[in-house]
């Protein structure tokens, strides 16, 4: 069985097809707060997450400099835990980008016309179709920018995708039930040992360089490669002897990794 990403536009009805999948196939699901609890759980504050939960970066990155990226490393480390688990529903925050390698993994996009996402803020939120037109097209702007700044892609690029669902027409019941018998059907293969093992060394990848980060090293001057049973290899360049003992240090306390392997290189006057 596969993982599943759902990717919604602001609107689409999205969330209520990701819930009734999950309900139906009885796999946990992993939407907006139970991601965001499990980014918490590694250091990263429920204020900063909505800062920059699917927006393109704006005053926060001139106040916090590198906290975006230590967010976005610690983001992307979540979604490949969650992917070794094999199974379960993700809704958003770029998993389709971050899994699009993964065999495994359903890529689904559910969108509707902007005429149709108005009608139905209206009809929730008892607002004008004005004021919903405007909050509409400006979440469209903020995800787009998210992505752009995050992945450097097209969230729009169809060929992320293996579904593709425009529910003008269609009730939630009957989009959650194309998703369950596409995701479930004899053409899906099941996950492979190594390719769970695959995401497991990538979460554990991009927790170092969230640590990194987190204690201003900057990660573009180290190469990090992680192997199987949680062993860290580290090459690039440093500086001076402490500087490189402090990376070795930071890389060391990482929650997963067993050893360091050090190739790091003292060069003076390195940056």
């Amino acid at each position: 069985m596969p993982l599943i990403t759902v990717t919604q536009n602001f609107g689409s009805n999205g969330l209520a097809i990701a819930r009734k999948v999950a309900e139906g196939l009885g796999w946990e699901l992993f939407d907006d707060q139970k991601l965001k609890e499990l980014v918490q759980q590694k250091g990263i504050s429920a204020k900063e997450i909505s800062q920059l939960d699917e927006k393109s970066p704006g005053y926060w990155d001139v106040f916090f400099k590198s906290r975006p990226q230590i967010f976005l490393n610690v983001l992307e480390s979540v979604v490949y835990e969650v992917a070794h688990r094999g199974i379960g529903v993700i809704i958003g925050h770029g998993s389709q980008l971050l899994l699009k390698d993964f065999d495994c993994a359903f890529h689904v996009r559910i969108l509707t016309q902007e005429g149709r996402r108005a009608d139905q803020l209206v009809a929730e939120q008892g607002i004008s179709r004005e004021a919903a037109l405007r909050l509409i097209r400006q979440r469209d702007r903020e995800q787009a920018g998210f992505f752009k700044f995050a992945f450097q892609l097209d969230m729009d690029d169809l060929g992320l995708y293996d579904l593709i669902i425009n529910t003008h027409k269609l009730e939630t019941e009957t989009a959650a039930g194309l998703v369950i018998r596409a995701a479930t059907s004899d053409d899906m293969r099941a996950c492979s040992l190594n390719a769970l093992e695959a995401m497991e060394r990538l979460a554990l990848e991009k927790k170092v360089r969230a640590a990194l980060l987190e204690n201003r090293i900057d990660d573009r001057a180290v190469i990090i490669e992680v192997s199987e049973n949680g062993v860290a290899s580290v090459a690039g360049v440093s500086p001076n002897v402490e500087e490189k003992k402090r990376i070795e240090t930071v890389v060391g306390r990482v929650p997963g990794v067993s050893k360091v392997v050090s190739a790091v290189e003292v060069i003076r006057g390195a940056v």
